[in-house]
């Protein structure tokens, strides 16, 4: 399999993903790259996060709007506006691809009009959450909508063609990012969604400081199991003939995704 690396920062980038954090944890060290080179990040979030604790008493409402700000904080760390966020509302562990927000993400993807979308890997082997695998079906089949004339006539829109789709939890990666320099503002914005701490990352005392230390530490492991992964398939490339690329045996520091082209 021939890989890719690094591409140019785009003018916009868009990430859509089934709940809050989901962004950050598969893409948030690209994304702050690219935002400190000018790029427009935004994200599209398609539940609502109700289930997003392991306490029975919660109030869930206020979860909801927790999770929200929580997000919008998260984005703004990672180098956006904070108002650059949607969400869809499906309620948490319920998402499906229906034509209703197939639509709505259609509309999304017209007006914010990005140039590259990032989005979960539906086909990867084994995936144990359904909202995962459902907002990555969702996100590619309303890229194919959103691109052709005759899907939703009814927005007034105009078509938008995105040029490059960028799956992460990739079952099999074949592009990879060097997030050497990005890496502790995507840990930064992790720890913005403090609800999470406890479930998500396994912080169960959010003032114990070496508990975050683990956290980063356990987050730049996995970056250099990518980067690890990226020279491995740079090496498999090779010995079939195909000219690895330039920058593969620099990386240290990696996230890794499934490319696809748009069109």
């Amino acid at each position: 399999m021939d890989i890719s690396v690094d591409l140019d920062a785009p003018a916009i980038a868009l990430s859509i993903c089934a709940h809050p954090d989901d962004t950050e944890f598969g893409a948030g060290a690209t994304l702050a790259k690219w935002a400190a080179q000018g790029t427009r990040i935004c994200h599209v979030v398609c539940t609502d996060g109700s289930k997003g604790t392991w306490d029975p008493n919660a109030d869930i409402t206020q979860l909801i709007s927790t999770r929200a700000n929580e997000q919008a904080a998260a984005q703004r760390i990672l180098g956006g506006t904070g108002s650059d966020v949607w969400f869809l509302g499906a309620v948490d562990g319920e998402l499906e691809n229906s034509a209703v927000l197939r639509r709505e993400l259609v509309a999304l993807v017209r007006t914010i009009r990005p140039d590259v979308i990032f989005g979960h890997d539906p086909w990867k082997r084994y995936r144990l959450h359904p909202d995962h695998r459902a907002a990555g079906f969702l996100t590619i089949d309303a890229i194919v909508a959103a691109r052709d004339t005759f899907f939703f006539p009814e927005l007034g829109l105009t078509p938008h063609r995105a040029h490059t789709l960028l799956l992460f939890e990739a079952d099999e990666a074949d592009h990879f990012e060097d997030v050497a320099e990005s890496l502790p503002t995507k840990v930064e914005a992790l720890l913005a969604h403090t609800s999470q701490l406890r479930s998500t990352m396994f912080i169960n005392d959010p003032a114990a400081p070496e508990e975050a230390r683990r956290f980063a530490d356990e987050t730049r492991r996995h970056a250099a199991d990518a980067a690890l992964d990226a020279r491995r398939r740079a090496a498999d490339a090779a010995r079939k003939g195909i000219t690895p690329h330039p920058g593969v045996a620099a990386i240290e520091l990696a996230e890794a995704f499934k490319r696809m082209r748009v069109d």
